[in-house]
């Protein structure tokens, strides 16, 4: 019992030394972008930096607890995992913006814009680069360890809550949002994270793998940000639906926690990161 004691307050103490070393280092560009006042200052660079402070914080803590940078999942796994992970955004935007767009609560732009096949080919690499960045942090570093603590729900729930609030600065201070009031896109950008964290923790529990939580990330920002928030016509209403500060996809982040929250019991049992 004792050598079981000691091991939980070792990894809750690496799981701490995690946590402060990427709130040090997102603290840095926190503050240029809040000065800034946008997003897009230096050309999106402080974004950048800012996405890959998790991952540092999680390459960080592995060199210095273990002298190694294992154990964050880079094994690829089945592909059917990474197919799920790059698929999962364009079927639940889809849904809320299709219904949006049919039910003339918004409206469609005829044109993009943009290539096709340029946006979906350069555009997932460039996501992916910067999605990996957060998903070596907070999926591949974090929620096993979470996992192998307290269990699924609470893993999912607990990482969600801290990527939440990892974005509040830039939510309340800067200009990622939609213009809604600050409550009310605060409120759907948290419902947002929690629920879809249930889908990023299952991914990366199921699969071993980093690269279907990483993938899932690039594909939601890519084609939400990139493409249905782009063919929206903004009025309004649809902040009030859409995007990630919208009731539309706060719901829809619901329905997938719950039906993967259903597949906790398909997941290995709680033992250390592999």
């Amino acid at each position: 019992m004792a050598a079981q004691l000691d091991g939980s307050g070792a990894r809750k103490g690496e799981v701490g030394f995690f946590l402060l070393a990427t709130l040090g280092l997102s603290g840095v560009f926190w503050i240029l972008i809040i000065r800034a006042g946008t997003l897009s200052a230096a050309g999106g660079l402080y974004v950048m930096c800012l996405m890959w402070c998790p991952g540092i914080a999680a390459l960080a803590t592995r060199l210095i607890r273990h002298h190694n940078v294992r154990e964050l999942g880079w094994v690829w796994g089945k592909t059917r995992y990474e197919v799920v992970g790059y698929l999962l955004p364009i079927l639940y935007a889809g849904v809320v913006y299709g219904l949006v767009w049919l039910t003339g609560l918004g409206e469609r732009r005829e044109e993009f814009g943009t290539n096709l096949f340029l946006f979906v080919g350069v555009g997932t690499v460039l996501s992916l680069f910067t999605g990996l960045g957060e998903e070596l942090g907070w999926r591949g570093y974090l929620v096993p360890r979470l996992h192998m603590m307290r269990g699924f729900t609470q893993a999912a729930l607990l990482s969600g809550l801290i990527w939440t609030a990892w974005h509040v600065p830039m939510l309340v201070f800067a200009d990622y949002n939609a213009g809604a009031p600050v409550w009310y896109s605060l409120l759907c950008f948290a419902v947002l994270a929690v629920g879809a964290s249930f889908a990023f923790a299952w991914l990366r529990l199921k699969s071993g793998s980093v690269w279907p939580a990483a993938l899932l990330h690039a594909s939601h920002n890519l084609y939400i940000q990139g493409y249905f928030d782009q063919v929206t016509v903004d009025s309004e209403t649809t902040r009030y639906l859409t995007g990630e500060f919208g009731g539309g996809l706060a719901l829809a982040a619901v329905v997938v926690a719950y039906f993967f929250w259903r597949l906790r019991d398909r997941l290995p049992a709680r033992s250390p990161p592999s």
